[in-house]
């Protein structure tokens, strides 16, 4: 019975290259069953063929889509690629969906998101500095949406939140410096520490013992 060399591992099969003159129908394919957008770069892997190819072919499907007026266009956000319906049809997938019975963000999630988006890294008791609120709530269901997630903690051991790709993608910019600049009018990193040490240390003042209570009572009379 001949014996393998333990060295030898079994051959991965090579991807099948798609041929050129198909490419444009396998994108098709691949891009409507996706997830999340896909970069060119994962595009050229699991289809075999060169990026810039690819790349152009995104473009060339792009632009045709525009011209023949369709009602999804493909486009690129943050360096991925995805069919998104078209803005000009908004209100005809708002009727479709549910009666526009489907869940929508709070003012208190958009508030608490734009403290995230403008500030991150950020953690929980920062942001309830800046909101003057609780907002454990607020940043589970917005960890459960996707837009935000943990990118670190502090020496404390703090989580810190930052927003996600996904956010990106909501927001249709390609990175963060496409944010309207409102940063300016939130507090800084010293003020938010100030106001988060001034929150952890305000308590109720103890209520008067019976003693304290009769000296008073005494005094006044």
């Amino acid at each position: 019975m001949p014996v393998s060399d333990p060295q030898m591992t079994p051959e991965t099969p090579a991807p099948v290259d798609t041929p050129l003159q198909d490419l444009p129908a396998a994108l098709e394919a691949v891009l409507m069953v996706v997830d999340e957008p896909v970069t060119p770069q994962e595009l050229a892997e699991g289809l075999g063929a060169p990026v810039d190819a690819v790349e152009s072919c995104l473009a060339n499907l792009s632009a045709t889509y525009t011209a023949q007026g369709r009602g999804f266009d493909l486009r690129s956000v943050a360096g991925a690629w995805r069919m998104y319906s078209r803005p000009e049809h908004a209100d005809a997938v708002e009727r479709f969906l549910i009666g526009g019975r489907q869940a929508r963000l709070t003012q208190a999630a958009l508030e608490t998101l734009a403290v995230i988006a403008y500030r991150q890294p950020i953690s929980r008791g920062r942001v309830a500095a800046v909101r003057g609120v609780n907002v454990d709530g607020v940043v589970r269901t917005l960890t459960a949406r996707g837009l935000i997630a943990e990118v670190g903690s502090e020496p404390s051991g703090a989580v810190l939140y930052g927003t996600t790709h996904q956010f990106l993608e909501r927001m249709g910019l390609d990175d963060l410096s496409g944010l309207p600049d409102l940063a300016p009018f939130l507090p800084d990193a010293g003020d938010l520490e100030e106001i988060a040490s001034g929150i952890g240390l305000k308590q109720q003042p103890p209520a008067p013992d019976d003693t304290t209570q009769q000296t008073q009572e005494s005094e006044q009379a």
